[in-house]
């Protein structure tokens, strides 16, 4: 499986990374069979969140370790510091507390990839990047991103790093995909359009893409006249969507492959590192997404595939 290398980790991050937010005790068996084969498929990242399932899903995946004895293997990426009912809670408190709490769950000292789940853009950059910075120093944290937050603020954190001697964001976390955002899935999350791509391009900076594949969009089970998913309809449903989904299925057709690993392809196939986070529940899926990561796409099917532009 392809790898992408993010500044302060020795090993290098599979490009398909494997979701948990339905990891729980409860259907352990079942997290365990999809983890044990996305390992075996070349996979060494698992995506989890203080707030997913509750922590049950950071439980889940530290018994899962605990039983296997692979911590050493496994790339953890989780995030902290997510609004809550009283609202944005991105402050050193919150981050200190969620990342603690985040560690007992996952049995472990540290974490590999740690994100802030959202933004607060009242909160001042440097507030935030001294804070983590102090956790990259006990040893809490090998690197720091942020997911939902956008590529103006990322540049001035890291802008903040550099000109203070700080460790600055080494990824970012938002929703890039075929299918293009109508509007925000959940309040207060961030996708990538054509100038925060650009952004990531001339920066070099990683991008690790939730709803990668557009929540189904590409599965074929959706059509204009399907709209039982209120979420998807609100989302993604648009004419461009629609003709995007139609030249996906042109040029699977072309590369022997489904509309859904071409989606897939598109994402790790950006010209900057890019991984794309899966949320395979079975074997069947799981294989579907390593064939869609072999997939190799040119620049001009990528731009051909966005915007019916060209030839492929």
């Amino acid at each position: 499986m392809r790898t992408i290398r993010i500044e302060g980790l020795e090993k290098s991050v599979s490009c398909l990374i494997q979701g948990s937010d339905y990891f729980s005790m409860d259907i352990y068996d079942k997290v365990c069979g999809v983890l044990d084969a996305f390992f075996k498929i070349g996979g060494n990242t698992i995506d989890t969140a203080h707030v997913y399932g509750g922590g049950n899903s950071e439980r889940t995946i530290g018994q899962w370790m605990k039983d296997r004895g692979n911590r050493a293997d496994v790339i953890l990426l989780t995030k902290g510091a997510h609004h809550d009912s009283s609202g944005p809670r991105v402050t050193p408190e919150a981050i200190a507390s969620d990342l603690n709490e985040s560690l007992e769950r996952l049995g472990t000292d540290y974490v590999d990839l740690y994100a802030l789940h959202r933004d607060d853009p009242s909160v001042p950059v440097g507030a935030i990047i001294e804070a983590l910075n102090g956790h990259i120093a006990a040893g809490r944290i090998r690197a720091i991103g942020a997911s939902n937050w956008t590529v103006q603020r990322l540049q001035e954190a890291n802008d903040y790093a550099a000109a203070n001697g700080l460790t600055g964001f080494a990824f970012s976390s938002s929703n890039l995909s075929l299918a293009k955002a109508k509007e925000p899935f959940w309040a207060g999350c961030v996708s990538a359009y054509a100038d925060d791509c650009a952004w990531h391009e001339r920066n070099r900076f990683p991008l690790l893409s939730w709803s990668s594949q557009a929540r189904g969009f590409f599965t074929g089970r959706y059509t204009p006249e399907v709209t039982d998913n209120a979420d998807l309809v609100r989302v993604f449903y648009s004419d461009d969507n629609w003709e995007r989904l139609r030249r996906a299925e042109m040029l699977g057709k072309q590369k022997a492959a489904s509309p859904i690993q071409i989606a897939l392809a598109y994402v790790l196939n950006q010209p900057f590192p890019a991984c794309a986070l899966i949320g395979a529940q079975t074997p069947e899926e799981l294989e579907s997404c390593r064939q869609g990561a072999d997939i190799r796409l040119t620049r001009e099917e990528l731009h051909w595939l966005e915007y019916g532009e060209g030839d492929i």
